[in-house]
């Protein structure tokens, strides 16, 4: 088989399959943290909760550029397929004018937030290269089929963007304007997730330190407002039409 071949083979089976990625992060992240000297950040707290700001600041930024992507988008494009490549329209306005794959720069950002929140230098680093193989595979098959469902009008608008970081010089309004409701209906489990992972991520350190599997009163407060938040607008999206709209996905 040719390399482009298996290149796009690759990336379509780690498509279909990325929702196991941050499941591969809790179960690496637990001996991470365990082997993590964290003496230094105890003996100045001031450095701690700068980079516990720092971290959630990351996942942030990663959640609002999946929310601006995701939310300015055309019905039926290549960013809401979950299975299998699916493009009915090609986004080429707002943020996709300043980058073809915001929303997995928006991916990286949010779990990398989670993932320096374990305070491991070495853990940063490499998962960051591991993301980049990952999705650079990803992408090239993403890419490889709207080659072949829009032609030319792909090739000139990829020739002009950048892959994964942002360029402004060409940046175009979008067309679609801003819709709240589409976040809501359609990013609920990730704002959720994040929440969980960095309870997750707390509740394992402060195990470790201190030999006690006790559940910290925030920690509890933060594991029921993210379950609400999912009940709530989950409930909402499949059981009444509050978070319905006739032009969105």
């Amino acid at each position: 088989m040719a390399l482009i071949h298996t290149f796009e083979s690759s990336g379509n089976f780690l498509f279909r399959y990325r929702g196991q990625f941050p499941l591969i992060l809790f179960l690496t992240a637990v001996p991470v943290i365990y082997f993590t000297d964290y003496s230094l950040l105890d003996k100045y707290p001031e450095l701690k909760w700068g980079l516990t700001i720092f971290a959630v600041l990351l996942s942030f930024l990663g959640q609002y550029i999946r929310a601006v992507a995701i939310g300015t988008s055309h019905k039926a494009t290549s960013g809401r397929n979950t299975k299998e490549q699916v493009a009915d329209a090609l986004n080429t306005s707002g943020i996709y004018s300043t980058l073809r794959h915001p929303l997995y720069l928006g991916n990286y950002f949010m779990w990398i937030g989670i993932i320096v929140y374990t305070f491991n230098v070495w853990f940063i680093v490499i998962c960051s290269l591991l993301f980049w193989v990952y999705y650079e595979r990803i992408m090239f098959a993403e890419e490889r089929f709207l080659e072949r469902k829009f032609g030319q009008e792909y090739l000139d608008w990829s020739l002009t963007i950048p892959a994964f970081i942002p360029s402004f010089k060409n940046y175009k309004k979008a067309e679609i304007p801003f819709s709240f409701k589409t976040i809501l209906r359609r990013e609920y489990s990730g704002i959720s997730a994040t929440i969980i992972s960095f309870v997750f991520i707390d509740f394992f350190k402060n195990l470790f330190a201190s030999g006690e599997a006790n559940v910290t009163n925030i920690q509890l407060i933060l594991l029921v407002v993210a379950v609400l938040f999912s009940l709530i607008l989950r409930s909402l999206k499949h059981y009444t039409k509050i978070l319905f709209e006739e032009d969105r996905s």
